[in-house]
């Protein structure tokens, strides 16, 4: 039997991923702890968790399948020990799972699980594709497959399974001291965030980093708080199991990639702050967006993939009124639905931050020759562009790998400059600004 004895049948896999909150939203505002579900019971402090510690991190959390999100603020870890970074010194294989192309022209999402034996790790792999697979079939994942590298890191865990599944007073010695009923709530899942830091650095460049904890129990966590040396912005923690959670993972890389709000309100407060820097809230009505030409002006009337029309909702960013939303209920307020076309827009912008539409295989620091290859890395969708002293080589149109010589460049002994441009031609980008990350242009000295 594979796991541990609650794992009676092996049920759907959902990708029960809590992603990164790439930083914490402009307009948040504190919000008392969530008490929980009514089957929540306060618990002892899980393991790996500062108690005395003054430093407090924000989280989001799910309290079921149904609900919104919950915020609230839970104590920072404790710096490793000696023994605890020789621990993971020894450990943590990095394994591929999808090699799209180098990580510097790639998205490079981390998985690191927790909760698994020595023995389970092959199942922490099998887990790892199966969430990837749901993950990536999401727009507008489906669409930039090949943006993505997805590894997996070892994590050996003393015991199956993690701290609090099914009840409280369940305690599991694991890699990373996943615990449910974080702060007596039942559906929090918090992790030892010093040792995910270590665990993740062994990746090259990770981008996303998404704990997954070996549970069927619905819950997880994002932690909006950690910045980290190793350049992601924040952790994601979810149970591996629960057929429920795939929607979990795609509401928070709203955060990560789109650097979306939250579309939620928890009462009927009012807003009086400034005019949001997310692009998907404002303080302004539809026709105030449409004469200052502001916000999500351009896809105004437009039908939303998430159902409706795009306009001006009233709610969101935790409050009731003063804030308006581009559609009415879309996956950055409820799970189970997409994202709206503004979010879309963000999230593909959000992608091409990390991977650039076009990347250098051959360095663009030295010169070369007539008979020299030169070779781009560019997205699949990108339409790609050479000239020669600013005149276009038609018959070289969305190569990949040219020589000077091809491109009719002169033989003349005098320098010239051979230049690529790249441009993704999608129509789910309308704003100007965001169409920059879309574009991409690199060029080398020539001389024959």
């Amino acid at each position: 039997m594979r796991r541990h004895a609650s794992h009676i049948s092996r049920k759907r896999l959902g990708i029960a991923i809590g992603v990164v909150l790439a930083a914490a939203l402009a307009v948040t505002a504190p919000v008392a702890a969530d008490p929980g579900t009514g089957d929540n019971a306060p618990a002892a402090q899980p393991a790996g968790r500062d108690a005395g510690s003054a430093d407090g991190v924000k989280v989001e959390y799910f309290t079921g399948p149904e609900g919104h999100p919950r915020h609230t603020e839970v104590s920072s870890s404790s710096p490793l020990t000696r023994k605890e970074r020789a621990t993971v010194k020894d450990d943590g294989d990095v394994v591929p799972i999808v090699e799209a192309g180098p990580s510097d022209a790639k998205v490079d999402v981390v998985f690191i699980g927790d909760g698994y034996t020595a023995a389970q790790q092959e199942d922490f792999h099998t887990d790892v594709r199966t969430k990837w697979k749901e993950m990536s079939a999401v727009e507008p994942y489906a669409e930039y497959q090949d943006l993505f590298n997805v590894w997996a890191v070892d994590a050996h865990s003393q015991d199956s399974g993690v701290s609090g599944d099914p009840t409280s007073d369940v305690t599991k010695n694991t890699a990373l001291n996943s615990a449910f009923f974080c702060d007596g709530i039942e559906r929090l899942l918090c992790v030892d965030t010093n040792k995910v830091e270590a665990y993740a650095s062994k990746a090259a460049d990770p981008d996303l980093v998404i704990v997954l904890g070996n549970s069927t129990k619905y819950g997880g966590a994002g932690y909006n708080d950690i910045t980290s040396p190793s350049g992601y912005d924040g952790i994601g923690t979810a149970s591996s199991d629960h057929p429920d959670s795939d929607q979990v993972a795609v509401h928070e890389t709203g955060h990560s990639f789109g650097k979306l709000a939250d579309e939620y309100w928890y009462d009927e407060s009012t807003y009086t702050g400034p005019e949001p820097g997310e692009s998907n809230l404002t303080k302004l009505s539809a026709d105030e967006m449409a004469a200052q030409k502001a916000k999500w002006h351009r896809w105004l009337g437009q039908e939303s993939p998430d159902g409706g029309t795009v306009g001006a909702y009233e709610g969101g960013g935790y409050h009731g009124h003063g804030l308006n939303r581009p559609t009415d209920d879309s996956i950055m307020r409820t799970l189970g639905r997409e994202f709206n076309l503004p979010g879309r827009e963000a999230m593909i912008a959000g992608f091409h931050q990390h991977a650039p539409v076009l990347t250098a295989v051959t360095p663009t620091d030295r010169q070369v020759h007539g008979s020299d290859r030169i070779r781009v890395e560019a997205s699949s969708r990108a339409q790609v562009r050479w000239y020669v002293d600013g005149r276009e080589a038609r018959q070289a149109r969305d190569a990949s790998s040219v020589t000077p010589r091809r491109l009719g460049v002169p033989a003349d002994g005098r320098p010239h400059t051979v230049t690529a441009r790249a441009t993704d031609p999608t129509k789910a980008v309308r704003d100007p600004k965001l169409r920059k990350s879309l574009t991409g242009s690199l060029s080398w000295q020539v001389k024959r």
